[in-house]
This record gives C-alpha cells, sequence and structure tokens, in this order.
C-alpha cells in the first residue's frame, strides 16, 4: 500500500494485485503512520489509542493519488435520475465507508477515479492536531471552519477542555491552572457551574479518581476521538463528514422499515433486516392464537404475572387464592407441560396486585391491605405486611433489586426492603392511588389515581363488582370513609429525588400504567374506552388507542413484543385488543374467552411470540403464533382435536382449532 508522505509527494500508481488487510480503517492507517507518518482521515472511532506520530505532516484527504486511474467524467450532479441525491456527496460516504471497513486501496483508487475528494486539506489537518493534542495549531484554524462565532468559542471550549485533563492526568498542575484561567474561565462567563466543577479535579488524589469525576477515558484511550465527534457538530458536515455517516443512514433505513412493518416481532439482526429487501414480517408469526387454557381459579381472574425467567405465571383471582404456573416452553405446545405448581391459600380477601422479585425467588400478592411474600421454590409464605389502611392496589419489584414499593387507596407510596421491612414512605401523595409504575431506569415514578376528599358517603364505591371485603382489587372505588373529588391525576415524579415533575388532571378513571422498556413513556388505561400514551420526556399525550370497552372494571393493559411494538388490552365485551404501538393501528380483536371482562394482559419478557390473558371466566389464556400445518397434527390424529393435559394440580387444555376452543358460558 503505497501512502504519500506530504502534499508534494509524487502521485503514486495502484497495483491491482497487492495484498491489503482487511479491517477497521483506522488500524491500517495507524500502521502506515507509524512508518509514513501518516494520519487517519475521517472515519469511525477507533479501537486504537489517542493520536499518532508526532510530527507527522498531514495529507489531503488521507488517501493516494493514482496517476494510472483515469478520471471518469458523468454528466449531471446527481447519482442515477434521482434529483434528490448529489453524486459527489454519494461518492464521498462510499469512500468513507471503505476506508471505514479497511478498504484503503479501493477507496483510494475511487477518489482518483472520481475526482472526488472525501475531505478538505484543512479538514485532514485540523483532525490531525487534535488527535496529535497541537492544541495551538488546532485553535489556529478552527475559525476557518466554524463560521459561527457562538459555536466558535463553545468549539474553543472543548479543545481547551480536553488539553486541561491531559494537563492534570499528567500532573502537570501549574499549566492546567494557566489553561483553566486564561482560556477555560473567558469562554465560560455564563456557566460557572461548569467552570467550578472543572477547577474541582484539581484535588483529585489520581489519575483514576481523575477520570471517574470528570466521566473521562485518558489521554491514552480514545478521549480525542469523542473530542472529534463532538466537534463535529459546530463545522458544516459538507466540508467534515460525520463519522460512520452511511452506517447511520442505514440504521435509519432500518428504523424506518420497522416502523412501516406493523407486525414487527424480530429482533434486529442480519437474519431479520437484508439490504436486499425490503423487511416483513409474516402476520401468520404473530401470537393471535389459543395454544393453552389454563383451568384452576373458582372464581374472576383478576391479575397476570410472568416471571423475570419467562417459565413460570402468576395469577391472582377473586376465590381469594394465587396460582404458580410452571411452564415446559421447549417444542411444540402440543407437548407442552404446564402445571399448576403451587397454589397460594393464605388470602383472607381477594388477591389483586402481584409481582415478582428479579431473580424470581419471592412472588409478592396483595389481598384487601396485606402484602404477603411468598417463596416460590416451595410454597411458602414469608411473611405477611400488615401496613396500609386501604386496599393496596400496585406491587413494583425495583429495577436495581434493592426491594419493592407498594401503593394504596389510603393515598401511601412505601418502599420496602427485600424482606418485607419498610425502608421509606413518599409524602404528601395527592391522590388515591389505582396504580403506579417505576420506570427501568429508575429515573420516574408514575402514579395515578383519583382525588380525595375526607367526607365520607354512603355512595363511595364506583363499582358493584363485590362486597366491601371483595371488590377492592379489581374494582375502581374509593374505599371506606372517602368520598372520590371529580378530578383524577396522572402525578410524575423524580424518584431519586421524590420531586415532583409534573400533574396531569383527567376527566376519566385511571385504572393501569406501564412504562416502556426504554422508561419514555407510559402507558394508562383511562375510561372510558381509551388507553393513552404519554411521553414522559415531554410531558404530553403522544398517542391515544382506542376500541376495546372500559366502562366500570379494572383493566390492566401492557407493552408487548420487541422493543414494546405493540399494546394489548383486555376488554368488557371478552375480547383481547392489538394496537401497533408507533402508529396506533388496531392490528387484531381475539375472542375465545367466555362471559365477563378480560381483566389482565401480560407479555412473556424471555418469548416475544407469547402472552397470557385472564378474564371473569376463570380461565388464563395463553397465545402464540398459529402452529403450522405440518406441525398440528401427529400420525393418526385430527388437527382439530382438543388435547386435554391432566397433569398437575390444575386442568390444561390445548386446542388446534384455528386458535380457539369452543366459547365457554
Amino acid at each position: 500500500m503505497h501512502v504519500p508522505q506530504s502534499d508534494q509527494s509524487p502521485r503514486l500508481s495502484v497495483s491491482i494485485n497487492s495484498t491489503t488487510e482487511a479491517g477497521p480503517s483506522s488500524l491500517i492507517l495507524d500502521k502506515a503512520s507509524r512508518s509514513n507518518g501518516f494520519t487517519n482521515g475521517n472515519g469511525l472511532m477507533m479501537p486504537m489509542a489517542n493520536g499518532s506520530t508526532k510530527g507527522s505532516s498531514p495529507v489531503g484527504n488521507g488517501v493516494s493519488k493514482h496517476s494510472s486511474i483515469a478520471r471518469v467524467s458523468l454528466p449531471g450532479s446527481t447519482l442515477y435520475e434521482d434529483p434528490y441525491v448529489d453524486r459527489q456527496e454519494f461518492v464521498r460516504l462510499v469512500i468513507q465507508s471503505l476506508r471505514d471497513v479497511g478498504y484503503i486501496e479501493s477507496a483510494a483508487t475511487l477518489e482518483a477515479e472520481s475526482g472526488y475528494s472525501l475531505e478538505t486539506p484543512e479538514v485532514s489537518e485540523f483532525r490531525q492536531y487534535i488527535l496529535n493534542a497541537e492544541w495551538s495549531s488546532a485553535e489556529a484554524l478552527l475559525p476557518r471552519l466554524v463560521a459561527d462565532e457562538n459555536f466558535l468559542w463553545e468549539a474553543l471550549f472543548l479543545i481547551g477542555k480536553q488539553k486541561y485533563l491531559e494537563l492534570l492526568e499528567a500532573r502537570k498542575t501549574t499549566t492546567a491552572l494557566q489553561v483553566l484561567r486564561e482560556q477555560l474561565a473567558p469562554l465560560s462567563a455564563n456557566s460557572s457551574d461548569q467552570l467550578h466543577t472543572l477547577s474541582s479535579l484539581i484535588m483529585c488524589s489520581d489519575t483514576q479518581d481523575l477520570h471517574r469525576r470528570a466521566l473521562w477515558d485518558g489521554a491514552s484511550s480514545v478521549s480525542r476521538q469523542a473530542l472529534l465527534a463532538d466537534l463535529q457538530q459546530f463545522i458544516p458536515s459538507t466540508a467534515m463528514i460525520p463519522q460512520r455517516r452511511f452506517a447511520t443512514l442505514l440504521t435509519q433505513a432500518r428504523h424506518y422499515q420497522r416502523e412501516r412493518c406493523i407486525y414487527h416481532n424480530a429482533p434486529m439482526d442480519p437474519s431479520s433486516f437484508s439490504l436486499f429487501g425490503d423487511h416483513h414480517c409474516d402476520k401468520e408469526g404473530f401470537p393471535r392464537v389459543t395454544t393453552t387454557i389454563l383451568h384452576a381459579h373458582t372464581d374472576e381472574v383478576w391479575n397476570v404475572a410472568w416471571s423475570h425467567d419467562g417459565l413460570r405465571l402468576a395469577s391472582a383471582s377473586k376465590d381469594k387464592t394465587a396460582i404458580i404456573w410452571r411452564f415446559s416452553l421447549d417444542g411444540h405446545p402440543r407437548d407442552r407441560e404446564c402445571v399448576a405448581e403451587f397454589t397460594l391459600r393464605d388470602h383472607p380477601y381477594p388477591v389483586g396486585a402481584l409481582a415478582w422479585s428479579l431473580d424470581d425467588s419471592i412472588l409478592l400478592t396483595s389481598a384487601d391491605n396485606l402484602i404477603v411474600l411468598w417463596d416460590t421454590k416451595t410454597g411458602k409464605r414469608i411473611t405477611t405486611v400488615d401496613s396500609h389502611e386501604e386496599t393496596v392496589s400496585a406491587l413494583v419489584w425495583l429495577p436495581d433489586d434493592s426491594g419493592f414499593m407498594s401503593a394504596s387507596l389510603d393515598r401511601k407510596v412505601v418502599a420496602w426492603d427485600a424482606s418485607g421491612k419498610q425502608a421509606d414512605e413518599w409524602p404528601g401523595i395527592p391522590v388515591r392511588v389505582t396504580d403506579m409504575a417505576v420506570s427501568p431506569d429508575m429515573t420516574r415514578l408514575v402514579v395515578i389515581g383519583m382525588g380525595y376528599q375526607s367526607t365520607a358517603s354512603s355512595s363511595d364505591r364506583l363499582s358493584t363488582r363485590g362486597t366491601s371485603q371483595e371488590s377492592p382489587p379489581n374494582a375502581v372505588g374509593t374505599g371506606n370513609g372517602a368520598q372520590p373529588s371529580s378530578e383524577h391525576c396522572i402525578v410524575i415524579y423524580d424518584f431519586k429525588a421524590k420531586a415532583l415533575e409534573l400533574s396531569i388532571p383527567t376527566e376519566g378513571e385511571l385504572t393501569s400504567v406501564k412504562i416502556s422498556c426504554d422508561s419514555r413513556f407510559a402507558m394508562i388505561n383511562h375510561a372510558p374506552d381509551a388507553i393513552h400514551l404519554f411521553d414522559l420526556n415531554d410531558g404530553r399525550l403522544a398517542r391515544k388507542f382506542i376500541g376495546q370497552h372500559q366502562r366500570q372494571h379494572v383493566i390492566r393493559s401492557c407493552f408487548g413484543g420487541v422493543d414494546d411494538n405493540f399494546v394489548v388490552s383486555g376488554s368488557e365485551d371478552r375480547n383481547v385488543y392489538v394496537w401497533h404501538r408507533a402508529t396506533g393501528i388496531l392490528l387484531e380483536v381475539l375472542p375465545g374467552h367466555g362471559h365477563g371482562s378480560v381483566n389482565c394482559i401480560a407479555w412473556n419478557p424471555r418469548n416475544e411470540r407469547m402472552f397470557a390473558s385472564c378474564s371473569d371466566d376463570c380461565t388464563i389464556r395463553i397465545w402464540e403464533p398459529l402452529p403450522l400445518p405440518s406441525e398440528t397434527s401427529a400420525p393418526g390424529s385430527s388437527t382439530l382435536g382438543v388435547l386435554v393435559n391432566t397433569k398437575g394440580k390444575g386442568r390444561v387444555e390445548s386446542s388446534w382449532d384455528n386458535g380457539s376452543l369452543d366459547e365457554e358460558v
């Protein structure tokens, strides 16, 4: 591989038979720099250390010019006949991409043949100066690259900050103080907090302490590459192409195709996305068929929750029991073992809320104002917590595994350790809590509920489901001795600071809240007949999902599928409703449950092609894709037959008749 020593070096020809080492262009160019004084040009975040050989001369665009390659002259300036894609931009991106993946000579050949340079000599010089820590030269060249004076000051501050940190790391404290006073202080006149933070770094005890407190990886790592990426925002992209720009465009194309694929439920990998064709997920791969019906409860089933390993399902019922079901998910559903492993009976009232510990060793259940901790290996009760004064409406095991939280109609949100000992209590909850959720990143707590008045009323119950002792877990009510106001509310807190971020009053009753896996969206069941998706970052309503029926009962919806692409809800009309989250399109209305409301949906966390639903018909249904015709029948059996599995304590039925058994009354 031939690399010129400077801008005055003679043009060299490429050898077709020459062999170059495949791999990231940064590694190859770094090898070249050691012998030729050459540094890498525009490219990707590099796995090598910062900088290159000191004193090397920057070379134009970082690729050799080939005198034997004839330049090709093409008519027009756009790619193909597309008026929106500039040919020069496209070719420059191809040159960058070839170098990124290691095809250095191919990139040089294309540059010579097209006549398009990857970047100007000034940009190459600037990149060289940053990588080699030639700060004065970089600062002198920067005004020629950044036209806006405000942007210039910000860019100069970033360079000065890198210089300051490297001096501190090298224990050159006196010089670092000089940079802080003479360069950073004037540039940070409107940001005294940042200047104060930087000045405090002088007191760092050692290099590791500096890296930790400054959130900086050091001069010998890739911090200068990161600095170049930060400076990129101030330099026109036509002059300095953003790193890995082609890869960014391909990622955007994948996301666009995924959003247009309304049944998308596959991980983003080469097997599901190909550059040779548009992505499409077949509807037949979506879980819309009942493969198993679980019978064991003797009354309405109000709640279901999967264990984190996806192998067990907990169900809560009005019959004052909770059941832990164990699944064998290997193989075909027809051959699956599914048993009621434990029936948890020590509840004096109907069971409402459920939550699994992160290691699935503990199951939390609630019955009226009580919380019970269960050992899921033995089915034995560990302890009972009696702290709330009214019905416990929500249980959440914390994402950091420090314990769990409970919320109640008594306007209390309480934090507990893993053993059931109270650790903390959130003050001033303004609503009678009907549900709550903690974001996976533990930055927010979202509480929903109804307004509160202290005056008792004989007509204080909003739902007629159950008696005074049995109604709270699955009824929208106010409990004893209190009257609801007309105002219902969504309350969003900063989790760590326990500070109120936003309070949103609503007209209708709120019964369930779930937060998406990316911690950005809260999905809230909003009676009557709507599910609202709130953007927690922007504090606004992002979308409504309409179609299901909800007037007086508690319906617990959920996100589902890969990347939470779906919103799934039960309904008072006995059906399960599925929407595409990004567009709000109603995809499926799934029948099958008997009379009464479908109360809760839970998506299996380890199997994106399976979810469970529970109903007033006393059953739980497992939903999966329709088995292929070749898989639905064994030799000598009918494809429409029903397999009854009597293993375990509960009755299990598996169905292959287009997804559902005959409706049960």
